[in-house]
């Protein structure tokens, strides 16, 4: 089967996030299954026009706008395709039912409405808003990457259950372990940094927690168009014991989490939360404020905390009950290293190629 996939980067864009791993992931088992795969996205600075990733035959076209032209070009003139992935991570869906005859499915991280005015003008919010609300009247088939996922498109759209399919993202647990944590205990934070991730709410969290626990450290891994306001906040506050080390390699980002006592998410929604499993299979437990996405990835009380969302005060209560006490930190670690095994991207493949193959009988 011969597939055209649409999305706004590739695994190797300097800005590529979770649903980029997930198509590399994904991607690459299924072109080792015998599936041939073009990956239509935008081009980034000094990325060449045309590439291979894993397999996947990358084509690069010109920036965030200007890549719809490519996939126009690429959905009416080329005819070799079987089966076209719209992969919605940024809003704006592609609308390829309206330019092609072939099956289409629809791919959603999560819903952007509550998050679009913290990162756009209020006329480009407005707009993107609009163009999201299309997505029920475009596809008939849609994959969620998490049930809070879907029960979001069913609540705020209208779509039928029947019509949703759940695929979660998986853990590549060969590259994760469990082991010793470091001495001193250390809060570790991973993404990309953008306004909706609420960086700043973990730096207001941590002064409370360098209150009680004054040899506590805060890791602040990754870059965004968000990091200076967030820095700024931190020396603002008197913040000491914060290090922020930008984009790092993957090896480097996996040891922080093997050895960190807990990993913290503050965003306002996520699709799932892929560095809080990742974490988990390195038997390190989250903390992260009750919204969808960190729900699904987070069982509170089981395998880490999910406290109010905004509610800062009991963010910084949830991690020093963390830190102080090793009893509940070892548990949750271990039952979310447990609970990490039950996710894989073979089992993630296996699931997209049974809906892929589903699209033949129509």
């Amino acid at each position: 089967m011969r597939i055209l996939w649409l999305n706004h980067r590739d695994p190797l864009n300097p800005e590529s996030g979770g649903a980029e791993v997930r198509i590399q992931q994904i991607g690459k088992r299924l072109v080792s299954k015998g599936f041939t795969i073009e990956l239509v996205c935008e081009r980034w600075r000094g990325g060449p026009k045309s590439d291979y990733v894993d397999g996947i035959k990358v084509k690069r076209f010109g920036g965030r706008f200007g890549v719809h032209f490519g996939a126009l070009l690429s959905l009416g003139l080329k005819r070799n395709y079987d089966v076209v992935i719209d992969d919605i991570a940024h809003a704006v869906p592609w609308g390829s039912p309206l330019f092609t005859k072939k099956p289409v499915i629809c791919q959603i991280h999560h819903l952007h409405r509550d998050i679009l005015r913290f990162e756009l003008s209020p006329f480009f919010a407005s707009l993107a808003s609009l163009s999201e609300r299309l997505v029920p009247l475009l596809y008939k088939r849609l994959i969620a990457v998490s049930e809070s996922t879907k029960y979001a498109l069913n609540e705020q759209f209208n779509i039928p259950f029947s019509r949703i399919v759940v695929i979660p993202n998986g853990v590549d647990s060969n590259s994760f372990r469990f082991i010793e944590k470091t001495k001193k205990p250390t809060i570790l934070w991973v993404g990309r940094i953008k306004h909706y991730k609420r960086v700043s709410d973990l730096l207001s969290a941590f002064k409370l927690v360098k209150a009680k626990i004054s040899n506590a450290d805060l890791l602040i891994v990754g870059d965004g168009d968000y990091i200076e306001q967030v820095k700024e906040k931190s020396r603002n506050i008197g913040l000491r014991n914060v290090v922020f080390t930008g984009r790092i390699g993957e090896k480097e980002k996996i040891q922080l989490m093997k050895t960190s006592w807990t990993i913290v998410s503050t965003s306002m929604v996520e699709g799932w939360g892929m560095t809080i499993m990742e974490a988990a299979a390195c038997g390190t437990p989250a903390i992260g404020y009750n919204v969808a996405g960190l729900r699904d990835s987070i069982h509170d009380g089981k395998t880490g905390i999910l406290v109010e969302n905004g509610n800062i005060s009991e963010l910084a209560k949830a991690l020093i009950s963390v830190l102080e006490n090793e009893n509940l930190r070892m548990d949750l670690g271990k039952n979310a290293f447990k609970r990490a095994k039950e996710f894989s991207w073979d089992k993630s493949a296996e699931h997209f190629i049974k809906i892929l193959e589903g699209t033949t009988d129509d």
